[in-house]
């Protein structure tokens, strides 16, 4: 008998995978905070839910609570003072695996349309968790509206109609029947059936605490497993009422909630423990190199899903439209402060300058260009403090002073603090843009995060292309970008984003900007780079989350 929710939502389904077989663009989920779209009320809704949760107590009923914590520092000096369970490992990882015998019994359809029915309760409660967001990342409220729900949630979907379309592949039984001549044909009864690898573990990060959660979520979820979210602990409210939501919609089913748990740990000691867990068998983690190497180390019971650093870089050869080129950078290195894992850190451009549609720039000029172009786009405050944002975490802020100071290159544009009117507390920081040669690799070659961008003086165009390669080879890159009017060039970097395995965006002069990856159209990450081992979303992303277990008998 097919679901219910199956077949409530089976068209959106088959729209999701129509997507990710045409690649076009597609959305399950408005990107804008409409009231035509959401509601008249769903906006003041949203902001009451958020703010009747400040001060207080969240509760989740979940098993094996020891204590209550908290101390989430909002970038925007908001005081949240939100408290979560402290929960007892053993406890969440016992009551995950106690709930997946039954949520393997739903098969394939029914925990699809189980996703996606949690999945379209978010989206119903996009407002509350943009706040949720916002408040925690530092993010932009447009940007913690789209980025933190609508586009989050398309991700999650991305993810459920992997999950789907691989698991659909293995039908559920099949007469076996080989010929025996004159013989009777030997025959046999065979099922197959699809089993979770067992509890998947997802640690959230600072600044994308939902876009980067739920692709690996609902990509555990589809495929059969119980999934733990630790959150990060600047960033854990917009996980815990993505936990709240996703554990209604199962109890709701008649299902047990404890399949989906918030791990919020007592100490870095607590969150070792979980990871290496006997039972936990994936892990999906973004953040930092130190950690991320740490679980690919030492997570050996488990399949490591990471995304790490990395320094996106972009060759500056040539251009036909240098304003709208220099609009483009500008936007792209200041949309929250520099802080996307997709964000530009290095401009190559030749030592001898660029061809241009306004005559030739040279080296020195670009540089000046760019921090004007920056200086236009920022200066309007209401504009500045919508794009900027705020900073998520001091290391950034202090690693923005260190670059201010000149210690790792000339400054074209020092960093500058801003008063958000709205936020006065907030930390609000803009570009600094640094200049240097190629051969101060000591202050470039590595990732910087935060709003620090690096002008390299390089020998000439295919030296830049060489030194893109060899930074994506080496440190890893999630992103690759060229500006170049020359077709040679241009195959040149296709060339370098195949041998080094990373995407590449051409000529970016319009609305689409080299740091925005779109559901069910782009790959974030191909995988095949030091800056990540896995892709949101393929096939690979999902078809190791799940095991096929047979029987067979004659008949």
């Amino acid at each position: 008998m097919t679901h219910p929710l199956f077949e409530k939502h089976q068209a959106q389904l088959q729209n999701a995978l129509a997507a990710i077989r045409s690649r076009g663009y597609w959305s399950a989920y408005a990107e804008m905070p409409s009231p035509k779209v959401y509601g008249e009320t769903a906006a003041a809704a949203g902001k009451a839910a958020f703010d009747a949760q400040l001060g207080q107590r969240f509760a989740l009923s979940q098993p094996g609570v020891q204590s209550w914590a908290g101390g989430e520092q909002s970038p925007y000096g908001v005081v949240l003072d939100v408290q979560y369970p402290v929960c007892a490992i053993d406890a969440l990882i016992d009551a995950g695996q106690a709930s997946m015998p039954a949520w393997q019994a739903l098969g394939v359809d029914g925990r699809a349309g189980l996703c996606i029915e949690m999945l379209n309760r978010l989206n119903q409660n996009s407002f509350e968790l943009a706040h949720a967001v916002m408040m925690t990342t530092g993010q932009g409220w447009m940007m913690a509206f789209q980025a933190g729900a609508a586009h989050a949630q398309d991700r999650g979907l991305e993810a459920v109609a992997y999950a789907y379309r691989e698991q659909s592949f293995v039908p559920a039984q099949a007469l076996w029947e080989k010929p025996q001549g004159k013989n009777p044909a030997l025959r046999m009864q065979k099922h197959f059936e699809i089993v979770g690898r067992g509890v998947a573990v997802v640690v959230g990060c600072g600044t994308f605490p939902t876009w980067n959660t739920y692709p690996g979520l609902f990509a555990a979820l589809a495929t059969g497993n119980a999934v733990i979210v630790k959150p990060h602990e600047q960033a854990t409210l917009p996980a815990a009422i993505t936990v709240r939501i996703v554990r209604e919609v199962l109890s709701e089913a008649g299902l047990n909630p404890d399949l989906v748990s918030l791990c919020v740990p007592a100490n870095q000691q607590t969150t070792q423990a979980l990871v290496t867990h006997a039972a936990v068998k994936s892990v999906d983690f973004t953040g930092g190199n130190a950690f991320g190497n740490w679980l690919t180390d030492q997570c050996r019971q488990a399949q490591v899903y990471a995304e790490l650093a990395g320094v996106n870089t972009i060759v500056i050869d040539s251009t036909d439209a240098y304003q709208a080129m220099l609009r483009n950078l500008a936007f792209s290195l200041a949309l929250y402060s520099g802080q996307m894992c997709t964000t530009s850190q290095l401009l190559l451009v030749p030592a001898s300058g660029i061809a241009t549609d306004e005559g030739f720039k040279s080296y020195e000029q670009v540089c000046a260009d760019l921090a004007a172009a920056i200086d236009v786009s920022l200066a309007k405050p209401e504009v500045a403090c919508a794009v900027l944002g705020a900073i998520q975490s001091p290391a950034t802020v202090a690693r923005i002073d260190h670059a201010n100071s000149g210690a790792l290159g000339t400054v074209v544009r020092a960093a500058q603090s801003l008063q958000n009117p709205e936020f006065p507390r907030a930390t609000v920081r803009t570009p600094v843009l640094l200049a240097c040669d190629a051969s101060d690799e000591s202050c470039y070659m590595e990732e910087r995060f935060g709003p620090i961008t690096f002008v390299v003086k390089v020998a000439d165009t295919a030296a830049a292309v060489a030194l893109a390669e060899r930074v994506v080879r080496t440190h890893g890159a999630l992103t690759l970008g060229v500006y170049s009017t020359q077709s040679a060039v241009l195959d040149a970097m296709t060339q370098a984003s195949w041998n080094a395995k990373v995407a590449l965006s051409m000529n970016l002069t319009g609305g689409v900007f080299v740091n925005q990856s779109s559901a069910f159209s782009d790959f974030h990450g191909t995988g095949g780079n030091p800056a990540a081992n896995a892709s949101y979303c393929d096939s690979a992303f999902v078809a190791n989350r799940f095991r096929v277990v047979q029987r067979r008998y004659h008949v």
